[in-house]
């Protein structure tokens, strides 16, 4: 993710060297990734399912790397653009939480992907800071080059490093399954949720086909570009904290609105203000901060909304929404780019701010719930088994919801932490 990230805020000012630029080229190279990751997604990891997790995982960070290769050498814009999209078909998003899950007891899985998630959250800030630096000193292709290395070594760190999953462990509710994708293509808040991180990735990537622009035609080399970014990281992520204590006690609908409006009056200000480095930092600190809050809300809320046992396949929908909306940021800022002034890309954004806004209307409030996987390989097979054992669990204080899953030898809970005892159902299936 690193790799991906470092690029966004430097190609836009880096691009025009190459003798086909175009700002079309350019929106496609920044966004590029995000098709093949939309697309790949889901079908890598129910590959996973099928060969391992990491013969997949191996297959992702090779094409990744070659992809990077290919762009690290390119001598044109369509070139690099290729080189970006094959980067993209490294989406082994899924078949690494799928082995995290595989690897793990299951008290402590969810530190795990919390872990994982917070390791995704840092790479995407850290590449703001490093992006700049780098393509200042050795240019785009050392970004490409470098992270080629990265990814051969993120070979031999699964390969080494990761011990092989015990055989009896349940993926289930790790893994997308392709039965339940259309019921939760629908579900009345998960589809929500999912058009809302499709809008929020296309407005950032949108952000970064304009701002470094933008800074460079105020004087400011892009090796000077890291202070401003790190400012807007800092005060941003101070901000977000102050607004989690001030919402907590909002509903969800009311919460992403103010989110919004900050993202919102951000591109206000890159509108009507005179282009100036003191009104892009403030544009950016506003606009982060409330990016920073939806981005850090909503895959909670989708582990929190997702039915039991079918998180993996409501993560696997989210993750190719998050990814189209990076590729759809980059082909529509592109194409107005090519014919109108950037101001017309941040009124595109503000439409898009103020659709997402009726979007978010219908989220509710959803409960602070715990995922439990509990192993029922012993069981006596049969329906009238399973049918009994699920109205047992279900009947424990604290369960809200559960699955019986045959095939995975599994039953998935979703459960009150305060009041669910793990001890209690397990003697339950124990017992049976």
């Amino acid at each position: 993710m690193l790799g991906l990230f470092m690029v966004i805020p430097v190609i836009a000012v880096t691009a025009v060297e190459y003798p086909d630029y175009s700002p079309l080229w350019v929106g496609l190279a920044i966004g590029g990734y995000g098709l093949t990751q939309a697309l790949l997604q889901i079908p890598m990891g129910l590959w996973s399912d099928r060969i391992g997790r990491k013969p997949v995982i191996y297959v992702g960070l090779a094409l990744f790397s070659l992809g990077s290769l290919i762009a690290g050498l390119a001598d044109s814009m369509w070139l690099l653009t290729i080189g970006r999209i094959l980067q993209g078909g490294g989406a082994i998003a899924g078949a690494v939480m799928a082995l995290a899950s595989d690897v793990t007891r299951e008290s402590q899985r969810t530190k795990i992907m919390a872990m994982i998630g917070v390791s995704i959250g840092l790479s995407f800030y850290l590449a703001l800071l490093l992006g700049p630096f780098i393509a200042s000193r050795l240019g785009l292709s050392g970004i490409f080059l470098i992270t080629a290395c990265l990814s051969i070594l993120g070979i031999l760190v699964v390969r080494f490093g990761v011990s092989q999953a015990p055989a009896s462990h349940a993926t289930g509710d790790a893994l997308p399954r392709v039965t339940q994708l259309p019921q939760l293509f629908k579900h009345g808040h998960l589809w929500r949720l999912n058009v809302s991180v499709l809008i929020i990735h296309m407005l950032i990537t949108c952000f970064f086909v304009q701002v470094p622009v933008r800074l460079i035609a105020l004087g400011y080399p892009l090796s000077e570009h890291w202070l401003l970014y790190s400012i807007v990281l800092l005060v941003s992520v101070l901000c977000l904290i102050v607004m989690i204590k001030l919402v907590d006690k909002l509903k969800v609908a009311l919460s992403f609105k103010i989110a919004l409006l900050f993202m919102a009056t951000g591109f206000m200000l890159l509108i009507v203000q005179s282009p100036s480095w003191t009104g892009t930092l403030i544009a950016g600190i506003l606009f982060f901060t409330g990016f920073n809050f939806l981005e850090a809300k909503m895959p909670a809320m989708i582990s929190s909304i997702a039915p039991a046992g079918k998180k993996g396949s409501a993560m696997g929908i989210y993750a190719s929404h998050q990814f189209f909306g990076a590729f759809l940021g980059g082909l529509l800022s592109g194409l107005l780019n090519s014919y109108f002034s950037p101001s017309y890309t941040f009124m595109m954004c503000l439409l898009a701010i103020f659709l997402l806004s009726l979007v978010a209307k219908g989220l509710a409030s959803v409960d602070k719930i715990k995922r439990v996987t509990l192993d029922i390989s012993l069981l006596n097979t049969g329906p009238q088994a399973f049918e009994a054992l699920r109205k047992a669990l279900r009947a424990q204080s604290g369960v809200k919801e559960v699955v019986i899953d045959s095939t995975e030898n599994a039953a998935y809970l979703k459960v009150d932490a305060k009041v669910f005892v793990l001890a209690d159902a397990q003697d339950i299936v124990k017992n049976r």
